[in-house]
């Protein structure tokens, strides 16, 4: 490799840029990969490391002669063979065999190869049968169902074809329309498949059924219909769905249950799978046909104390009760039977009206995900024990996303400083700023806080600072606070953490025993160094 070194006569320095490789670099000037590698032992050509400097031969090899009925051509972006066979009428057979040693899965752009001008002569298709240029998303069906022939009779007359692997540019023949237009049976109709199709939406359309529909068309497979596929359609037979007195006809749409439906048009589901028997309450289907009970069943009636509430999405009875003032058990009790896993959209139930909040002395929290009654009596300072006497009856192995913890306010304990009060947005670092204390100073103070996740109204303990001793962690180094390092203005711990690309918190993290305003001129301190 020619690093620090003049290049040898006859070669000149080139330093690489993003993108090169030697392959292009031997192109560029006219030489070759060995050449170039002969002049750098030791270069690696698959880790050619931007602003590397390397030897360039001065072009000692003529550019690309091709023989005698070939050209040359230069590969571009996209290029294969197969296309480049297919556009210069030739095949990749005779591209490779003027081209020895060619990876036709890697061919790199700019690279230049020899193509046989045009050997082999257009693709000439048999009697009957007219060549056709493979297109992005064509398929052998679609193009079956284009030109009115089958697929096994355009395989037929291209042996060899993979049905699964068409190629954009690939030239096949097809047979001209040897198979008539789809003929339907007299009664029928012929249908072509469209995106979103399924036998029964084209049976509810047309006034008929699957069974009919698969009977006039028979091996047809209702799972896999193709787009573009024809089939026959019997003309409806079956007249429109007719419903028995005191019911009427309803199309099922999309969201639809037999719960909403009772609940909708003021019935049961029970009585609208009486008057639909066979129905499949777990899989209705848009667009199915079915017969609504009209309402005989009055609306829900509360007893007094109490009112009617619609289900919504996303209610449980804990949220419900919590909402409402009032407990599960309450609500349980006033809806016999209800299950309280299974609410269900549109559901009416009744919801007792409340009864006052039990008083709390201190402050209420809600339970969110992931949080025990541990880890709440940590994030207040409170015990555990002061926590659960604040809250009879709480089950602390089953608790409720939403659910109110009374927090208990307790005087921590204090001795010789002071207590601060956490405000909305502030962290352990503005704390140690403000007061000139160190982490440890913090920590030792509050041992069963977790300062990284301080709470808005949390109190901690504010200890005076005394400074100690303490090792470099690992990736730190020690360093002196010079008197270049003071700033005009601002703080010399500010000016520190820009200097070593790091941040006044990381800075207090590294040098745990330090306060703000321990970092001063002559002060030994760990900064970011290896």
């Amino acid at each position: 490799m020619c690093n620090n070194r003049a290049c040898p006569t006859g070669s000149f320095s080139y330093t690489i840029k993003s993108g090169d490789t030697l392959y292009k670099l031997a192109m560029t000037y006219n030489t070759t990969v060995e050449a170039i590698m002969k002049l750098n032992p030791g270069i690696n050509p698959n880790n050619l490391q931007i602003g590397q400097r390397i030897c360039i031969p001065e072009g000692t090899t003529p550019p690309k002669q091709c023989p005698t009925g070939s050209f040359s051509y230069t590969i571009k972006s996209g290029d294969t063979l197969y296309n480049l066979a297919i556009k210069y009428n030739t095949t990749v057979e005779a591209i490779m065999k003027l081209n020895p040693g060619i990876n036709p899965n890697n061919l790199q752009i700019g690279q230049v190869i020899c193509i046989p001008q045009g050997t082999t002569p257009p693709r000439q298709c048999p009697t009957g049968s007219f060549p056709y240029t493979i297109k992005s998303g064509d398929t052998l069906y679609k193009l079956a169902i284009t030109y009115n022939t089958t697929v096994e009779a355009i395989m037929a007359i291209n042996p060899g074809i993979n049905p699964n692997n068409l190629q954009i540019g690939q030239v096949i023949c097809i047979p001209q329309g040897t198979t008539p237009p789809r003929q339907c049976p007299t009664g029928s109709f012929p249908y072509t498949i469209k995106s979103g199709d399924t036998l029964y939406k084209l049976a509810i359309t047309y006034n008929t059924t699957v069974e009919a529909i698969m009977a006039i068309n028979p091996g047809i497979n209702p799972n896999n219909l193709q787009i573009g596929q024809v089939i026959c359609i019997p003309q409806g037979t079956t007249p429109p769905r007719q419903c028995p007195t005191g019911s009427f006809p309803y199309t099922i749409k999309s969201g639809d249950t037999l719960y909403k439906l009772a609940i909708t048009y003021n019935t049961t589901v029970e009585a609208i799978m009486a008057i639909n028997p066979g129905i499949n309450p777990n899989n209705l289907q848009i667009g199915q046909v079915i017969c609504i009970p009209q309402g005989t069943t009055p609306p829900k009636q509360c007893p007094i104390g109490s009112f009617a509430y619609t289900i919504k999405s996303g209610d449980t009875l804990y949220n419900l009760a919590i909402t409402y003032n009032t407990t599960v058990e309450a609500i349980m009790a006033i809806n016999p039977g209800i299950n309280p896993n299974n609410l269900q959209i549109g559901q009416v139930i009744c919801i007792p009206m409340g009864s006052p909040v039990p008083p709390c002395n201190g402050v209420y929290y809600t339970v969110r995900p992931g949080d025990t009654l541990y880890s709440i009596a940590m994030m207040f300072n409170v015990s555990l024990q002061a926590l659960m006497a604040a809250n009879p009856g709480v089950d602390p192995n089953n608790l409720q996303v939403g659910q109110l913890i009374c927090v208990p306010k307790t005087e921590i304990p204090c001795p010789g400083g002071v207590i601060h009060t956490v405000t909305a947005g502030e962290t352990a670092v503005d704390i140690m700023l403000r007061y000139n204390i160190s982490l440890t100073t913090l920590a030792d103070a509050n041992p069963n806080v977790d300062l990284n996740h301080l709470r808005v109204g949390q109190e901690l303990c504010i200890m005076p600072h005394q400074e100690m001793g303490c090792p470099c962690p690992p990736k730190y180094k020690q360093y002196k606070i010079d008197q270049c390092d003071v700033p005009t203005t601002g703080s010399i711990i500010a000016a520190l953490a820009q200097k070593f690309n790091t941040t006044v918190a990381e800075l207090l993290i590294a040098n745990p025993t330090m306060s703000p305003g321990d970092f001063v001129v002559g002060k030994i301190i760990c900064v970011p160094g290896m």
